[in-house]
């Protein structure tokens, strides 16, 4: 082949776009199989993407900050060798580099074919997912002209070909519809809901002289506002409590901590160990590892458990543990403690927090005694572990109840409520206080 495409790569099952940071490469450098070509952005991770080619940069599709649909290509290599005149009838117009495609992830060969049809209508783009409700529908080019759009550019819209078909079927124009429309002046506009796909915060009025300050949002910010507010508007949230003892716990650890790291060369902090417990919940209550497609529960059979950590910027990310049933409590100890530096010093690599099942976030860290988190799409759960506290409790024994000191725990777990209903939440969450008040403090390591 004398072309190589270079494509957006895949970085997690929730994400489906990312960000050009930083180009590595232009059109004619040489480069190397393995080379970085260039940095990007996901509202998880920050990652270079290398060359899958040795030869000539031939072009490169989009500019820095564009937003491009994984799996898009993003730029072409002619292999060492090759002759240019040979492969040059086969290029993509330049044009294409400024679209960005948002409809869906299409594949190298659609969005070839999607291009080429476009560049045959008056440089007209068209998403993969429009054309293919055109061609069902019968639709032909000249009447695609027709379906105003509203993307960007003009561009149509998977709903704007939808409403375009009804409208035909029911005899009724686009034209039509938008006259009975009340109007809208564009200061009610920018104040509400301006799409059904889209919920825009309402705009704060600032007097001049207020005693404020302005922050820019940075890009992670943007993006990770924008993954919670789809994970709510997604999934029903229901978030179930309960508390746990978990003096046995703390009074173990504190005995082999140090031991533990001399021996094994690593620290052994809380986060395994509530691991441990949720992964053997997991097996007893597997449909909280799963995730819902369409109207289809999809069981996740490998247990890939999310712990969420802190950058430096104080933005928050969520590396991966994978088949984490399948490691002792050494190897969850060594796997926490790598990720979580990694993502303090900016090294975790994609596939760091692609295809979790289920997350533990720990809002006891900041020094919150509990928390409502929200779900990380596509799972359907996620747990939080408070801050754990010395508090007088009742302990009841067969000679009679007494009040001792010990060290309590709150847990809460947020889930999906079209899967998961009361009952089960409620009964895992239990099971998994349950198995952390019933540690074995003789337990070896």
């Amino acid at each position: 082949m004398d072309l190589i495409d270079l494509v957006m790569p895949k970085m997690g099952e929730s994400i489906m776009e990312a960000t050009v940071l930083k180009w590595h490469k232009k059109p004619g450098d040489a480069v190397q199989q393995d080379e970085t070509v260039l940095e990007i952005a996901t509202d998880k991770v920050d990652t270079e993407v290398p060359s899958n080619a040795e030869g000539i940069i031939e072009e490169i599709f989009f500019k820095e900050n564009d937003v491009v649909a994984i799996g898009s290509v993003i730029a072409r290599i002619r292999q060492a060798g090759q002759s240019q005149n040979a492969e040059s009838s086969q290029a993509l117009p330049g044009k294409i580099a400024e679209k960005t495609l948002i409809d869906q992830t299409p594949t190298p060969t659609d969005q070839k074919r999607s291009i080429q049809t476009s560049s045959a209508s008056v440089n007209r783009f068209y998403s993969p997912l429009v054309m293919n409700i055109a061609s069902s529908e019968g639709i032909s080019m000249t009447e695609m002209e027709r379906i105003p759009g509203t993307g960007t550019e003009n561009r149509v819209t998977k709903r704007d070909i939808l409403d375009y078909l009804h409208n035909r079927t029911s005899g009724v124009s686009r034209s039509e519809i938008d006259s009975l429309k009340p109007t809208v002046t564009p200061e009610i506009e920018r104040t509400f809901i301006k799409t059904v796909d889209r919920v825009d915060s309402p705009i704060l009025k600032i007097e001049p002289g207020a005693n404020v300050e302005i922050i820019e949002m940075d890009r992670m910010r943007k993006l990770i506002a924008k993954h919670m507010v789809d994970s709510v508007h997604i999934s029903p949230h229901v978030t179930s409590f309960t508390e746990a003892d978990v003096t046995n716990l703390v009074l173990w650890r504190e005995r082999v901590k140090n031991g533990f790291e001399k021996r094994e060369g690593t620290k052994l902090t809380f986060t395994p160990l509530f691991i441990e417990a949720i992964i053997r919940c997991i097996k007893n209550y597997p449909l909280i590892n799963s995730s819902l497609d369409g109207d289809r529960i999809i069981v996740k059979k490998d247990i890939n458990i999310g712990m969420a950590a802190a950058l430096p910027t104080g933005n928050l990310i969520v590396p991966v543990i994978k088949n984490a049933d399948q490691l002792n409590l050494t190897g969850l100890a060594r796997q926490v403690n790598t990720l979580a530096d990694n993502a303090r010093n900016n090294k975790l690599k994609p596939e760091d927090i692609q295809n979790g099942t289920f997350t533990l976030t720990n809002v006891g860290t900041f020094g919150s005694l509990m928390g409502t988190p929200i779900i990380n799409q596509p799972q359907v759960a996620i747990l939080a572990v408070g801050a754990i506290k010395k508090r007088p409790v009742v302990i009841e024994t067969a000679q009679g109840d007494s009040i001792a000191i010990r060290h309590m725990m709150y847990l809460s777990m947020s889930y999906d409520h079209r899967i998961v209903d009361g009952s089960l939440g409620a009964t895992f969450l239990t099971s998994v206080a349950r198995e952390l008040e019933n540690f074995d403090s003789d337990r070896q390591f």
